[in-house]
């Protein structure tokens, strides 16, 4: 299944927005333009993940601002910035305050497109790590509280019998809970299981 690529123009020139739209769309992204930094984030709990095509240089709201209350959210949107020719400093700043890349203006066609590829790559790999993250968590909240405990001292890189000791059981039951872990979460080795643990950070045996 093919993931839909977002876009969100971020500039006070119609002239821009209508231009960069048209590229995008004939790129195969779904671009939508808005007005100004204070549209963008008034409209921002509601939009979905894409990147973002900014001008740093808008009237009222600057695009250094709008980076700066991004920054604010847990919004996955990575941010391409558009400043002026040899308007180094402020896209430094715009770096700095988390933008993901920035192009002077005028820019190629070829070149945006370039950009917003990497971007978009990173944004994906971005939501299936998140997923499986999420996918993991679920698995591990599956476990009953003693199986966590036995995949905590396995994550603490502790032998069967040190674990069974840690948690005063025989070391056969602790084989027991590890075999059925690994029976419960169709995982096939041990380092599967450190894995999984260590995926969603859970903390090791004392």
């Amino acid at each position: 299944m093919t993931t839909e690529r977002r876009v969100y123009v971020i500039d006070d020139d119609a002239g821009v927005r209508r231009s960069l739209t048209f590229i995008l769309r004939a790129s195969g992204y779904s671009s939508r333009p808005f007005v100004s930094g204070e549209d963008f984030l008034e409209e921002l709990p509601h939009l979905r993940p894409g990147c973002v095509l900014l001008d740093i240089r808008m009237p009222r709201l600057s695009g250094l601002e709008v980076l700066a209350a991004l920054g604010k959210t847990d919004q996955r949107l990575p941010v391409l910035v558009m400043t002026g020719h040899g308007d180094v400093p402020t896209a430094v700043e715009a770096m700095k305050l988390g933008a993901s890349d920035f192009l002077e203006k005028p820019f190629a066609d070829d070149i945006l497109l370039q950009s917003l590829e990497r971007l978009s790559k990173r944004l994906e790999d971005q939501a299936e790590d998140a997923d499986r993250v999420a996918e993991s968590n679920r698995k591990v909240q599956s476990l009953t509280d003693r199986e966590r405990e036995v995949l905590r001292g396995l994550i603490g890189g502790y032998s069967n019998k040190e674990i069974a000791f840690k948690l005063s059981l025989s070391v056969r039951t602790v084989e027991s809970y590890r075999a059925e872990m690994m029976k419960k979460l169709g995982i096939a080795s041990v380092a599967g299981l450190v894995r999984l643990g260590l995926r969603v950070n859970l903390a090791p045996l004392d």
